[in-house]
């Protein structure tokens, strides 16, 4: 058993989309007409055949409480990995990413966390 899709809840899904790829630097995988939405994921470059990442619409009403109240207690909806969160928290800052948490040594891992635009915190880390 792998893990071959994981979501993230965005409130428009064409913003996310050019977050995730302009800013953030995945590729668009696959992008199916679905109605009003579509079913919109992402990879990155380095791993194209690997997990995939759902830009899934935000609609239901549980999710807007929910992604509220995991901002405002500062808590990342999930966590991407980096070879250096140092370099990458310059590089996004350089495209006016806003951090919410500057680059932290937390013993054998560094975290930082950033604002994806779409009402998400996410989590940078890397350890060593």
């Amino acid at each position: 058993m792998r893990i071959n899709l994981a979501s993230v809840l965005v409130d428009d899904q064409e913003k996310a989309l050019r977050f995730y790829t302009e800013v953030l630097g995945f590729v668009k995988k696959h992008d199916v007409p679905l109605g009003a939405d579509r079913w919109l994921t992402v990879v990155s470059p380095e791993d194209p055949e690997g997990t995939e990442l759902l830009l899934e619409p935000s609609s239901h009403p549980a999710v807007k409480p929910f992604k509220d109240a995991l901002v405002a207690d500062g808590i990342p909806f999930t966590s991407f990995a980096v070879d250096d969160v140092k370099l990458e928290y310059e590089r996004l800052r350089g495209l006016g990413v806003r951090f919410t948490q500057e680059p932290t040594a937390m013993g054998p891992v560094t975290t930082a966390v950033l604002d994806d635009t779409c009402g998400n915190l996410i989590q940078l880390t890397h350890q060593g």
